[in-house]
This record gives structure tokens, C-alpha cells and sequence, in this order.
């Protein structure tokens, strides 16, 4: 078992998700990384180009880095994979302080200028895994943080929750983990165990490199002033870490924000929010019905 702080972030192969494992390793974290990818091949980018990354590289990088990275293989669409995962964190470890759900399927057509109806009905995908599945394993997740009294459950999620971004599937897949955050908050209020939302800026990934190269007037501006993806991992053990923690649990805070708020920078530079040009976080309502 370690001794360190024990995370949990899924589908980190690559991307946000593997940006965050390493932030996480860079403080120390004992950081689970699953993914499905064993070689690279599967992934594609926009271009139709290979995207580099496994599981089990982003786990040695946060091993790398200081932390200690367990790769595990899991296909968060099955859900006794997922139960499997957290059966052998509880063996292995006896405790789980942060889930980071990142999990999402990203479909091939996601950033192409078409109608919904004029895509490939997989494009709903991410609705099974990137919002089912968070929910999956968050419960997985409170069964063991609610026992000893600690944890944080992270949803990833992005400005499309509010304005149109790359269309209503995956709009409502940031919608739902919005809401996932603030509804667990009411059920998990007392316990210890908080959950937020993180609205996360433009990324610097193997993707949005990607994007960037074949939609440069659309991503030229965001990519000037995009994040690390381990800035969110930095963000979140500030969340955890705050004496304020239960008053953001059940948050949905857009990271540039909550990142001055807690003394957090991206790599030394503090990084724009786009609230005005693409929306604000829904509030808090304190309304409850049975």
C-alpha cells in the first residue's frame, strides 16, 4: 500500500487525461492510469494521422516525475471492467483520495462543421463513455472515500456545457457532468467527499495540435493561449487542499478562474477565462426534491 496520495484518471492514454496523471506524479501522487490503448495505431487524429501514447507510457512518465504510475487496461464501456479497476485499488491500496473522470469517446467527425443528423449516429458514444461511465465510476468511487471519510470525485468538462461546441452530443455530455457534480455534492455533503466540474480551457494535446494544423483560423487564437493539461491536476489537488473545499464541491468552476482564486498557475502564467465570449458555469441552486 503507499504511503502517498492515491488518484485515480481515466482514460489517460493520451490528451487532457494523461497531462493530468503527469501533474498528479509531479506531486506525488500515486496515480492508476487506465486507457485501452497497448500500442499506438487505434487513435487517430483529426488528420487521420496515428496519435502517439499508451496507458502504460503515461504511467511511467508519472513515475518519472516523482510520482508512482500504475497503468491499468480498461474499456470504461464495460462496467465490470470498471468494478474490477476499483476492486483492485481497494486491495492494493485501501484507499482512493481523488477519481479524475476523463474518460471520453471522441468520435472522428466531432469537430467537423456539419449538422448532428449529417454525422455518424456514433457520435452519441460519448454519451456511454464520458457521461455513463463517470457515473459508473463515481459510484464506485463513493463507496470507498464515504468509508473513510475523504476524497475528491473530478468531473472534466469544458464551455460546450454552455454555448454550442462541436454539437449536442457533446454538449450534453459536459451538460451531465456538470450536473452529475452538483447533485453528488448534495448526496455526499457531510461526508467528507466533494465533487466538482472543471471547465477546462483550450488544451496543448496531441489533438488540438492536430485541430489547430487543419482548422488554423478556428483554433489559431485559442491555441496561442492554451493550458497544460497538468495544470488541471495542480488545480484539483488545490481543491482538495483548500479550507474552503466544501463550499466548492458541487461546483462548476472554469479553471483560469478557480486557479487565481487558490494562487495556481499554469507553468507561471495565469491563463484567460472565456466567460464572456463562451458563457458562465450554472449557479448552485440550494433547492432540493425528493
Amino acid at each position: 500500500m503507499s504511503d502517498s496520495k492515491v488518484a485515480l484518471v481515466t482514460g489517460a492514454s493520451r490528451g487532457a487525461g494523461a497531462g493530468i496523471a503527469r501533474g498528479l506524479g509531479e506531486l506525488g501522487y500515486t496515480v492508476y492510469v487506465t486507457g485501452r490503448t497497448t500500442s499506438p495505431g487505434t487513435a487517430k487524429g483529426w488528420d487521420g494521422s496515428v496519435l502517439p501514447g499508451t496507458f502504460e507510457e503515461t504511467a511511467q512518465n508519472v513515475t518519472a516525475l516523482g510520482g508512482r504510475g500504475v497503468p491499468v487496461q480498461c474499456d470504461h464501456s464495460d462496467d465490470e471492467q470498471i468494478a474490477e479497476l476499483f476492486a483492485r485499488i481497494a486491495r492494493d491500496e485501501g484507499r482512493l483520495d481523488m477519481l479524475v473522470n476523463n474518460a471520453t469517446y471522441i468520435h472522428h467527425q466531432l469537430i467537423e462543421k456539419k449538422p448532428f443528423w449529417e454525422k455518424e449516429l456514433d457520435a452519441v458514444g460519448i454519451l456511454d463513455v464520458g457521461l455513463r461511465s463517470a457515473y459508473v465510476a463515481s459510484w464506485h468511487a463513493a463507496k470507498m472515500m464515504v468509508s473513510r471519510g475523504s476524497g475528491l470525485i473530478a468531473f472534466g468538462s469544458s464551455f460546450g456545457a454552455s454555448c454550442y461546441m462541436h454539437g449536442p452530443a457533446y454538449g450534453a455530455q459536459k451538460a451531465g457532468v456538470d450536473k452529475l457534480a452538483h447533485d453528488m455534492e448534495h448526496d455526499l455533503r457531510g461526508t467528507g467527499v466533494v465533487a466538482v466540474s472543471i471547465w477546462m480551457g483550450p488544451l496543448i494535446t496531441e489533438r488540438s495540435k492536430i485541430a489547430s494544423e487543419t482548422n488554423p483560423e478556428q483554433y489559431k487564437d485559442f491555441i496561442e493561449t492554451a493550458e497544460n493539461p497538468e495544470f488541471t491536476a495542480h488545480i484539483l489537488d488545490a481543491i482538495d487542499r483548500a479550507p474552503n473545499r466544501d463550499e466548492l464541491s458541487g461546483g462548476v468552476h472554469i479553471a483560469a478562474e478557480i486557479a487565481k482564486e487558490l494562487g495556481i498557475s499554469d507553468r507561471g502564467k495565469d491563463r484567460p477565462s472565456y466567460r464572456e465570449m463562451l458563457g458562465s458555469p450554472p449557479q448552485k441552486n440550494p433547492a432540493a426534491v425528493y
